[in-house]
């Protein structure tokens, strides 16, 4: 039986306005993410379906409800196990790649396996190789002002795989591409996927790209309204 290892149960989110209201983003989201899946979360803007991800990455916390890592209510942490978590066990890909601008390709890449306390030797090895794995090899030099979109992109993917996370939570990565860059990095997320072993969640308005994925769920007014089934083969 497939491991049901990251679930959220009952999930709100509130922001308060002025004057004592509030903005409710997310009603009540129960979901489950199966160790080795891809899914797709689909959503129009404002629909909820970043900052349920922003939740899932523990970069926000929920007004209420919770989000079970192999059982454990991961919001009951300290923040020093709360920002293990995050290191060890989640990636992130925005739509934005938020390189360090000042820093090469390689570095970028090797310092947060340096931040997890791995040596420069060390790290600089996984980054080459990461590198490699994205057909970057001969860009390993370049900063990211020297680097086409694509490039970015795919150098923010394997920083966010530097440190060999369980998870790889992507938020409209292919957002600011044009078509041809987002069809390889679409490619590129698959194959991790399929061959890596790496779990996925996408949050995207992209039909293509949700429809690749292996599920696929649709947030509206804050609430899980389509759930659309594995797809066969």
């Amino acid at each position: 039986m497939a491991q049901k290892f990251l679930r959220v149960e009952r999930l709100t989110k509130h922001f308060p306005l002025n004057g004592g209201a509030e903005l409710r983003i997310l009603k009540g989201i129960d979901l489950e993410v199966t160790a080795g899946e891809s899914l797709a979360i689909l959503g129009a803007s404002g629909a909820g379906k970043s900052t349920l991800l922003h939740i899932l990455g523990t970069l926000d916390r929920p007004t209420s409800g919770r989000l079970l890592y192999e059982g454990v209510d991961v919001f009951e942490w300290d923040d020093r196990r709360l920002a293990k978590f995050r290191r060890d066990v989640i990636g992130f890909v925005f739509q934005f790649h938020h390189l360090l601008p000042e820093f090469t390709a390689l570095e970028n890449i090797a310092i947060p396996a340096m931040i997890a306390g791995k040596s420069w030797a060390e790290s600089s090895r996984a980054a080459t190789s990461l590198l490699r794995d994205m057909n970057l090899q001969d860009r390993a030099g370049h900063r990211p002002s020297e680097l086409s979109g694509g490039e970015q992109q795919r150098v923010a993917v394997a920083r966010a795989l530097v440190n060999d996370p369980k998870i790889l939570l992507a938020d409209e990565p292919s957002g600011n591409l044009d078509s041809e860059n987002a069809r390889q990095l679409h490619e590129l997320l698959g194959s991790l996927n399929r061959q890596g072993g790496v779990t996925l969640v996408i949050v995207t308005h992209n039909e293509n790209l949700a429809g690749s994925a292996g599920r696929v769920l649709k947030i509206v007014d804050g609430l899980i309204a389509e759930r659309r089934p594995p797809r066969e083969g």
